[in-house]
């Protein structure tokens, strides 16, 4: 059954974390493109589980230009999310999407080759896409990442940005003032 106008505006609006993935959820080795070189940050499996027993939706959104650059393909993207979620699932945690950007201005594989991709941060393009997909309330929303970037592209998406510098992402994010997040269920 379709949804009326008036049903698509009463759809609830949902509290997320939408996180960047190197330097945030795992350790930035450079152009991170195989489960090999996976390395979880401290506390980063723990802040997701954390998130998802709040009711608190965990995105991802990366920019991946070693895909662009050739060193790796979107499938070897692919491999590495399903290996960051079975990780996850043993601890009782889940991403709930990533949103991926392979473009780059100075791409190796012309199929990537853009000069200012609409998705590839500091552009919002993958947040926008995140909060329609999953009808995120941007009130309630907030993007870690680790470059200034990241947090661009959170204000041009209207949604609150935190630098995050290293060190225990679960800490980090408990130390965060999002009143939001403990009342999300």
């Amino acid at each position: 059954m379709a949804m009326t106008g008036n049903q698509e505006a009463q759809k609830p609006l949902h509290p997320a974390v939408i996180f960047d993935r190197d330097g945030v959820l795992n350790v930035d080795h450079g152009y991170v493109g195989d489960a090999g070189r996976l390395d979880w940050m401290p506390g980063a499996r723990r802040a997701v589980r954390r998130l998802n027993d709040l009711g608190v939706l965990a995105i991802v959104a990366t920019n991946q230009s070693g895909v662009a650059r050739g060193f790796f393909d979107l499938a070897a993207v692919e491999r590495l999310h399903q290996a960051m979620l079975g990780d996850l699932a043993a601890e009782g945690a889940r991403i709930d999407d990533f949103y991926i950007c392979p473009f780059h201005a100075e791409a190796t594989v012309s199929a990537f080759a853009r000069p200012d991709h609409p998705d590839r941060k500091p552009n919002p393009g993958m947040i926008l896409r995140a909060m329609a997909d999953w009808s995120i309330d941007p009130k309630r929303a907030l993007l870690v990442g680790d470059q200034a970037s990241d947090l661009e592209a959170a204000r041009r998406a209207g949604i609150a940005g935190a630098l995050f510098e290293g060190g225990d992402l679960d800490a980090f994010l408990q130390g965060l003032s999002l009143s939001w997040m403990s009342a999300a269920k």
